[in-house]
């Protein structure tokens, strides 16, 4: 008869010792990623679809049978399981060991994929020709790195989640939440993008849950053409990819929040909430972290902007005969857009922003319009003074590259799981920004409930101190949360609530928990 630990202490068990189905479990996982070790270091697998469905295999049963063993047995709801004592989670040995493994396969994954097989003119070898029979199943191609990636990141993202699923079975939202994240990954990030490119070999690849700025690349000029080349078909995509970033985000985001996309869609938020879970608690919840989080991410978009708005004029015509989006029309219509927002912002929603923020803001469109301005004085193809290429390939290298990968993955087990969403993604800045001034969404909370407890802040992967709100009483309004729940779902008290609705009509939390009288008749009056 299987047992319940009753053990309910916010250390956890006194022992760090795993139990004989852990252990099983750990031995079946670590055979099959002995399989792709392997097959780095060259090993010729003779049936390839045979070797590499038993590695995949081992690999999900291991994690599934691990978590199973972990969580399934237990009560549900809250669990801290010795997070700080444990040593891959509280920044261990182990953790060490595990973030520089990840570090390095990032690093070679991006800059030296030679090493992993990768032959451009020729068959490929290493583990990317491990993966070729899967690659040729969907797409007809042969395995690139990419696809190497893609199919493991799915691979972690399915087997952690049903981890997830059992940690948090006691709250029907990250359930939801989690499953959403499984389905838009496998989905619309691996399998349709491997069969679109199967039946149109024109149609580039493209990760349908994907939208500038997250998909700069989508806007280059080969991209464009081959969208174009595509037919109907490629002119819907590259249509969908405008209409997505001025139409359907903004949409969704003020009616649910930036976490329709950030904790429901998107692939790095979803490893991140998945594979990364064991390491949420480490984010840094410090003052500094959070002002230095804010200029960051906000350069990081200015980057973008500028380094997209550059490529995109480096291929327009000045023919005003021949195309209606001349380089003049389109630099004119992007200043025309930046200074409609800052106005609006500023006329509207200033009150809301804090002084450094006002100041950050009019710096920054001073800085852009003045690029603009000065964009006849670069040269012909040129804008901002730089060559676009130049832009492009810093913008790759810096923030696609060193930023959401060697740094964004490789230090879960350092600065927690979201250090890229927190700091370096362009689009969860967008949406934050979006999120913060003009979304219903909101977490409210029961001050008069709460027990400073903690687990809101310790569990908050963004940095958000949750506790100083809710032992307030106060709405979090923040534009770093992306909604993901958990907090609501480790609190004891059921303090705090993520909600959708309006304002009007709501009794004053503040005033309940100074003990004020709060006049019921005047709410039922309203309606």
């Amino acid at each position: 008869m299987n047992t319940v630990d009753r053990n309910m202490s916010l250390t956890g068990e006194s022992s760090n010792a795993i139990s004989n189905q852990q252990k099983i479990s750990s031995f079946i996982g670590l055979a099959g990623l002995a399989i792709l070790v392997l097959a780095f270091f060259n090993t010729n697998f003779p049936n390839k679809t045979l070797w590499l469905s038993m590695s995949l295999g081992l690999i999900t049963a291991g994690t599934i049978w691990f978590s199973k063993a972990s969580y399934a047995h237990k009560h549900k709801g809250i669990k801290n399981d010795r997070v700080f004592f444990n040593s891959i989670s509280g920044r261990g040995f182990w953790g060490w060991i595990l973030g520089i493994f990840v570090t390095g396969f990032y690093v070679v994954l991006y800059f030296f994929p030679e090493y992993m097989g990768l032959v451009k003119d020729g068959s490929n070898g290493g583990v990317i020709a491990l993966f070729d029979p899967l690659s040729k199943a969907l797409s007809g191609n042969p395995a690139s790195q990419w696809f190497v990636y893609g199919t493991l990141y799915t691979i972690a993202i399915l087997a952690f989640g049903i981890k997830f699923i059992w940690k948090y079975r006691h709250n029907r939202y990250e359930i939801i939440r989690t499953v959403s994240v499984m389905f838009f990954q496998t989905a619309f990030a691996f399998l349709i993008p491997e069969i679109m490119a199967r039946l149109n070999g024109k149609l580039p690849y493209y990760d349908l849950k994907n939208i500038w700025p997250l998909n700069y690349y989508n806007f280059e000029r080969y991209r464009v053409n081959s969208f174009i080349d595509a037919g109907d078909v490629g002119m819907g995509m590259l249509i969908f990819g405008v209409v997505s970033i001025f139409v359907i985000s903004p949409v969704l985001t003020y009616f649910y929040g930036k976490r329709w996309y950030c904790s429901w869609v998107c692939g790095c938020g979803g490893l991140a909430e998945t594979a990364g879970d064991s390491f949420r608690q480490l984010s840094d919840k410090s003052l500094s972290a959070w002002k230095i989080e804010r200029w960051v991410v906000h350069s990081v978009v200015v980057f973008v902007t500028l380094m997209t708005i550059a490529v995109i004029y480096s291929y327009l015509g000045n023919d005003t005969s021949k195309y209606w989006l001349t380089k003049d029309v389109f630099l004119i219509g992007s200043a025309a857009i930046m200074t409609l927002v800052f106005v609006l912002v500023m006329v509207f929603k200033r009150d809301q922003l804090q002084k450094d923020a006002k100041y950050g803001a009019i710096g920054y469109f001073v800085i852009i319009l003045a690029l603009i301005g000065f964009h006849y004085l670069s040269g012909e193809g040129n804008v901002f003074l730089f060559k676009s290429e130049t832009l492009r390939k810093t913008y790759a290298f810096l923030i696609g590259a060193v930023f959401s990968g060697v740094i964004g993955v490789g230090f879960y087990p350092i600065f927690g799981s979201r250090v890229w969403c927190r700091f370096g993604c362009p689009m969860a800045a967008i949406l934050g920004f979006q999120q913060r001034l003009f979304s219903r969404f909101r977490i409210t909370t029961n001050g008069g409930q709460c027990i400073s407890c903690g687990n809101c802040s310790t569990y908050c992967e963004m940095g958000i101190d949750v506790r100083a709100y809710a032992q307030k009483g106060e709405n979090i309004v923040r534009s770093s949360c992306v909604g993901c729940g958990i907090c609501s779902a480790v609190c004891p008290r059921g303090v705090l609530k993520l909600e959708n609705g309006p304002l009007k009509g709501r009794i004053d939390s503040n005033q309940v928990l100074l003990g004020n009288d709060v006049d019921l008749m005047d709410l039922v009056n309203q309606k």
